[in-house]
């Protein structure tokens, strides 16, 4: 099979881009070609892996991304692919990859009406109708039933065009990591003693990931509490307005960023609690990791996983209808001095143990192979 898939941009450290790279892998050991189209690789570009880096013109993300997306159909025409997977929503999709939420949703529930008169706007919500419309063939790849009962309230779109898949956790590399000696090692590096609360945030897109949320909730806690617990961020993007933040509120010495990492279970074998509190997010990949590595987790409502936290019976769940600043720093004080703990943690490795959060990449290539069956089929029955 020769697939063709399309995403915007590749940095090594993204959650989307580490998952793309896992399906492609899958999809290369099944005997498949695979060509990706994208605006931009950073780093080394894998073996076997066709890269074809476009140009699109445009000052503004909206106006390149109109212009990637003609490309891309330009590109690909007469190429005969056997199906096109797309890692953003765009036009001209077999399969989507539903990594994102709800754009028309996230738009109305955030922004003023003038929001949706804009060019962005528009382009933006006309490649998410490519996709979702009840007309569309697109089928999807979902990864959070939430986010789906969302898209079918705005779209309408058929239940038979989604495919929900498990969350794709390694489990073996992080089981490898969680040991005694490693909580010692990692918490000695970092100048922690066996007292002090390590609060872990992982992922980049520091607004969306509510970093500014828990520096707020640190330096909310009473102070005997507050001078035994620190926050460790681990991903990409810009510090120095959070860690004017801390400073403002005192707490330079407790906030402390790790930039990106290879051994993120390292720092999970050390940490007391994983931390949350998005604005928005589709799943949480962090939230499962943290189950799995039996670290209690705090997060809100609105991210997909948060879910797994509940069943599981493994932390806290922050109401976000609306979200409330006093509520998450009350929330964070009562879990810090909870004596659930062990209880949580024992609660997270049972659920990790008797769940399917693993087997993402292969149920996705089933997928991918099953949709380019059916795009072959109605091509013969036209």
């Amino acid at each position: 099979m020769k697939l063709a898939i399309c995403l915007f941009n590749y940095f090594p450290y993204g959650g989307l881009e580490r998952n793309f790279l896992k399906i492609s892998r899958e999809c290369l050991a099944r005997g498949h070609a695979v060509h990706v189209y994208t605006m931009g690789w950073e780093g080394e570009k894998p073996d076997n892996i066709k890269v074809n880096e476009l140009a699109p013109q445009g000052m503004s993300n909206h106006r390149q991304a109109a212009a990637y997306a003609a490309d891309v159909a330009e590109k690909i025409n007469g190429k005969n692919f056997d199906l096109v997977l797309g890692f953003n929503r765009m036009p001209g999709l077999d399969l989507y990859y539903a990594a994102d939420v709800c754009y028309v949703a996230r738009i109305a529930r955030q922004r003023s009406m003038l929001a949706r008169l804009t060019p962005r706007y528009r382009i933006f919500a006309a490649f998410e109708r490519a996709v979702f419309a009840p007309e569309s063939t697109a089928h999807i790849i979902m990864l959070s039933e939430q986010e789906k009962d969302i898209y079918q309230t705005i779209y309408g779109t058929p239940e038979n065009r989604f495919h929900i898949v498990p969350p794709g956790v390694d489990k073996e590399r992080i089981k490898a990591f969680i040991t005694e000696e490693n909580r010692e090692k990692v918490r000695a590096q970092l100048g922690l003693s066996p007292q002090d609360n390590f609060l872990l945030m992982i992922g980049s897109h520091f607004h969306t990931k509510g970093v500014d949320r828990s520096i707020h909730a640190l330096a909310a806690l009473p102070p005997a509490l507050k001078n035994a617990t620190y926050l460790f961020i681990i991903g990409k993007g810009k510090e120095k307005s959070y860690l004017q933040l801390a400073q403002k509120l005192g707490i330079t010495d407790h906030v402390r960023f790790l930039g990106t990492r290879e051994d993120v279970p390292l720092f999970l074998a050390g940490a007391d609690f994983v931390l949350q509190p998005s604005r928005t997010e589709n799943t949480g990949n962090a939230i499962v990791e943290a189950l799995v590595a039996g670290v209690p987790v705090m997060a809100t409502d609105t991210c997909g996983y948060a879910v797994h936290v509940e069943r599981a019976g493994a932390g806290r769940i922050i109401p976000c209808s609306p979200f409330s600043q006093e509520n998450m720093n009350t929330m964070l004080r009562e879990m810090l001095c909870s004596g659930e703990r062990k209880i949580w943690r024992q609660q997270a490795l049972a659920y990790a143990d008797a769940t399917d959060l693993y087997n993402r990449f292969k149920v996705i290539a089933d997928c991918i192979e099953t949709t380019a069956a059916q795009k072959r089929k109605r091509a013969q029955g036209a």
